[in-house]
């Protein structure tokens, strides 16, 4: 399989954003003439990704760094931020709350959890760190 360097995917049927491989993040539309592939998660396009470069991925298309759920809990709380998180969570639409509550991880750039995040004062650097 060989995709070009601007390809873009659907993610787990998500049709509301679209991995972009030029991006190296969702983007919310795609441009006209796009190429689009189907793929069932996140972790199967990480799988195609390193197999079309085995050498390693170009800085512009490496994965978002992944954070267990459970680093960012304790962060949140430390900073005394898990009941606002917690509340601004409860405030969210079913489908936020669904899934950041099947999630075991967040992507360090993602845009909900950014959004969120900046909602309750957070610094995205002390609760993403690596």
């Amino acid at each position: 399989m060989n995709f070009p360097s601007k390809w873009f995917w659907i993610v787990g049927g998500d049709e509301s954003r679209f991995w972009s491989s030029a991006a190296a993040a969702y983007v919310d539309a795609l441009p006209g003439g796009a190429g689009v592939t189907r793929i069932t998660s996140e972790d199967e396009l990480w799988d195609v990704m390193r197999e079309q470069y085995p050498d390693g991925l170009p800085e512009a298309q490496r994965p978002p760094r992944l954070v267990p759920k459970r680093i960012i809990i304790d962060r949140l709380h430390a900073a005394g931020l898990l009941a606002a998180a917690k509340a601004i969570l409860d405030g969210a639409d079913l489908y936020t709350q669904e899934r950041w509550n099947t999630r075991t991880d967040i992507f360090a750039n993602d845009p909900t959890a950014l959004a969120m995040l900046a909602a309750i004062g957070g610094d995205p650097a002390i609760i993403f760190a690596p």
